[in-house]
């Protein structure tokens, strides 16, 4: 099924730079965080938390802490008991799948070097934290399960009680699936007489790094339950609390004030929020917790982390045969909310923009003492696209032949959509090649192609790499109906509702939850279009679960295609009550009616009526039609009917001085198709954070465990978040093929500048180091790595592409070998 999108005009609110109305408040710190809240007779909460990876709790005393100035009390696990609730995960990625029991504060066990095991309850946070140093615990401390291909040959059992470190194996066959072919007889056959790529791939862990710690307020003192929280995800903590800890969900009201930033981060139920929930009903007074920054990065949950074994079949002209997959995915102590789930978001797009006649993909998520993975900037998007287009690359070097070549032999060409891909997606359009063509202009691509066969041929210590990124992304997260095929909790419908008030303005509601997005904006600008009424003249709100009463909040690109969609459809039903009442006003036929630019008028004649005009005749309510309620206000829940698809092209230039293992970015450019644009100004202020966050991870960021899973990149000052001072501007640029599945023709663009710009970079890299015989340099490419792949390359020019033993996976075992 496909929606027929509307053209974009010029003249509108859509497409037009407009700044960012949020912004008034935000960046004047006129604006509400969640620490700012003071409510009268508050207390403050500090947490005591394991030094230990792995142990037992043997015993936990108190009685300092509680005797420290004005403590209200000490509690531990044992206290809080069932209270507590417990933590949930939403997405059981097989039938099977092994879950350990997720206690926000256990009381005899902890499984990762930062979880909690008391709490103090102070007047004052410095006196909480104060008093959390005199909590003298007793710990018998186990071996740590660390390391993922460790883990994943359960050498040291995280949770000893499962037996395993094993959690799921889950599999996608296209000759099983009936999408494509035999990949194993495609490899065969590619063996005998075409080219086969092995390679195998590290994706680090990364630790989210938002602006604002996460920071937590309950009240109980009301009819309702009161929680403030930063959080990317109101309406599902609210469901998550009622589900868990027995309160009705009517009795609960979640409020996510201004969040300063997610990233997927704040896509969690966290031990913290449960612990606050607890204690304030337990005490029954008001309470706030606040992390540190050091906080944060232990115990938030981390990103990424899994091994790729890939391997590509080709004919011996570059033409693509078969595609496997084989990973190992770390999770952590804990299965998250839907931590499971995020390589199986990837399962879909290791196949990215090309014609893959046969495609396997098997994941093994594993279980370890370190803190949970879950959903980070991408989720399961950025991992795929990192493996195809370093794989690609490869493809290119096996050929000899431009990078750029190969992947144009192998994609989906423009007249070839809607294309259904061998992973069973529908693409419903794009156009890669002139999203290419585009992106090779802007970045002067055949000009530094000969500036670096000139320094190649002078033998120049420092070395000019081009690396290339053609990607595709699945965003509008998703269909319920596909997500309940992948057995995931929830459903991905989006509501939204308009409310026209007395003096004609507008007030819209929506369900999505923004952290930094600019949703006030954009979406005033949609239903300024829409109605024909002033930007200035729409609020948006959201947030609240007592204001937005029904939604499924912000994440994986969805808020624009899943939660605008809803609010086009609310905006036409007020169109659509307002039009019977303006043909009574007019004196006319609702027939002959028309509605253009928020004005009713009779078709042929001046006579018209705006509709804000309307709204004040519906509040007066002295001259309604018979039968007509006094209201214009419309709401619609919309559920997406597919995925969209979201492309671009990634080009970067780097300089690595071969000598001291240095890079400098010389060059940035993309060009993204990610259809009709609400906001230019937004999206570019995207992409260039997105592109941030992807180059961090090919160059800066890595979340590091010592050998008993002690973070030892626990401060800014070992786990390196680029600065401004440490990137280039981008020359950023977009095409437009509009979205066949909603009436804007709108993709998502929140996620697109971080999946595509981690393998633009890393291949770079390796470009420049090629001809010295290095065909990889593992995350992040550190001087270091860099300086040591060159010397190893050439102390062993004989074989440079020798690589270690790869995890085999046995399906029939259920596990890695």
């Amino acid at each position: 099924m496909t929606i027929a999108p509307e053209k974009p005009d010029t003249a509108k609110e859509i497409g037009r730079d407009r700044r960012r109305k949020e912004d008034r408040r935000l960046v004047t710190g006129r604006t509400r965080w969640t620490d700012n809240l003071v409510l009268p007779g508050m207390l403050h909460i500090a947490m005591v938390r394991s030094p230990f990876a792995h142990a037992k709790i043997t015993n936990i005393d108190t009685s300092a802490a509680k005797e420290a100035p004005n403590v209200v009390a000490v509690l531990t696990g044992a206290d809080l008991g069932e209270s507590q609730g417990v933590l949930i995960n939403a997405w059981p990625i097989t039938p099977d799948q092994k879950t350990p029991t997720h206690l926000p504060m256990p009381s005899e066990r902890v499984a990762f070097a930062g979880e909690i095991v008391a709490c103090v309850v102070a007047r004052t946070a410095a006196e909480a934290r104060d008093a959390a140093e005199l909590v003298d615990v007793d710990y018998e401390e186990l071996p740590a399960a660390i390391g993922l291909k460790d883990c994943a040959e359960d050498k040291v059992l995280a949770h000893p009680d499962l037996g395993t470190n094993k959690s799921a194996l889950w599999v996608f066959d296209s000759s099983e699936a009936g999408t494509g072919g035999d990949v194993e007889a495609a490899i065969s056959k590619a063996r005998d007489g075409g080219i086969v790529v092995e390679r195998e791939f590290r994706q680090q862990r990364l630790i989210p790094a938002f602006m604002e710690p996460r920071s937590v307020v309950v009240d109980p003192t009301g009819e309702q339950l009161t929680m403030w929280s930063a959080t990317q995800i109101p309406h599902i903590l609210r469901f998550a609390l009622a589900a868990t800890t027995g309160v009705p969900e009517s009795k609960i009201r979640v409020i996510a004030p201004d969040v300063g930033g997610g990233f997927g981060g704040k896509l969690q139920v966290t031990p913290e929020e449960w612990i606050a929930w607890a204690v304030a009903r337990r005490i029954g007074k008001p309470v706030k917790y606040t992390e540190t920054r050091s906080e944060s990065l232990q115990t938030a949950h981390h990103g990424r982390d899994q091994w790729q074994k890939l391997t590509l079949a080709a004919e011996k002209d570059g033409t693509v045969t078969g595609l496997k997959v084989e990973l190992l995915a770390d999770l952590g102590a804990y299965v998250a909310i839907v931590g499971g789930g995020v390589p199986v978001l990837g399962a879909f797009m290791f196949n990215s923009i090309y014609k893959f006649p046969a495609y396997h993909f098997a994941v093994q998520t594993v279980l370890s003492n370190t803190p949970w993975t879950d959903a980070y900037r991408g989720a399961g998007r950025p991992e795929a696209t990192f493996g195809i287009e370093r794989m690609m690359d490869e493809l290119a070097a096996e050929l000899g032949v431009d990078p750029l070549e190969v992947r144009e032999k192998n994609w989906i060409t423009h007249e070839e959509f809607p294309f259904t891909t061998v992973a069973g997606l529908e693409y419903d359009s794009g156009n890669y090649e002139a999203a290419t063509a585009k992106a090779k202009e802007l970045f002067g691509y055949d000009e530094l192609r000969a500036e670096q066969k000139r320094r190649r041929e002078s033998g120049d210590p420092v070395q000019l790499g081009i690396g290339v990124s053609t990607f595709t992304e699945m965003c509008g997260l998703a269909p319920s109906r596909v997500l309940g095929q992948l057995s995931y909790g929830a459903g991905g419908w989006e509501h939204a509702s308009v409310r026209m008030l007395a003096t004609g303005k507008v007030e819209v509601v929506t369900g999505a939850s923004a952290h930094g997005q600019g949703h006030e904006t954009a979406f005033s600008q949609i239903v300024a279009d829409r109605l024909g009424v002033p930007f200035e003249d729409v609020e948006v709100l959201h947030g609240d679960t007592q204001i937005s009463h029904k939604g499924l909040d912000t994440y994986g690109s969805r808020s624009l295609v899943v939660g605008g969609e809803a609010l086009v459809k609310a905006t036409d039903k007020v169109i659509e009550k307002a039009k019977p009442l303006a043909a009574h006003l007019l004196e006319a036929s609702a027939d002959d009616l028309e509605f253009s630019g928020g004005r009713f008028s009779v078709r042929g004649t001046e006579q018209g009526i705006t509709i804000q005009e309307l709204a004040g005749a519906t509040f007066a309510a002295h001259n309604l039609p018979d039968g007509m309620e006094p209201s214009l206000d419309s709401e619609a829940t919309y559920d997406p009917i597919n995925f969209n698809y979201p492309h671009g092209t990634h080009l970067c230039a780097v300089e690595v001085d071969t000598e001291t293992g240095g890079i400098t970015m010389r060059k940035y450019s993309c060009v993204d198709d990610i259809g009709n644009v609400i906001n230019p100004l937004i999206v570019s202020g995207q992409v260039h954070g997105g592109l941030a966050q992807g180059i961090a991870q090919a160059l800066f960021e890595e979340a590091v465990f010592d050998e008993s899973g002690t973070l030892v990149s626990g401060s800014f000052v070992d786990y390196l978040v680029p600065t401004a001072a440490d990137l280039i501007s981008f020359d950023v640029d977009h095409t437009t093929t509009p979205s066949l599945t909603n009436t804007l023709g709108t993709k998502g663009v929140g996620e697109a500048g971080t999946i595509a710009s981690t393998p633009a970079v890393v291949n770079a890299v390796v470009d420049a180091l090629r001809p010295m015989g290095v065909d990889d340099i593992q995350m992040p490419c550190t001087p270091e790595r860099v300086w040591k792949a060159v010397q190893s390359a050439g102390s062993n020019q004989s074989d440079p592409t020798e690589k270690a033993a790869v995890p085999h996976f046995d399906q029939a075992e259920g596990g890695a070998q």
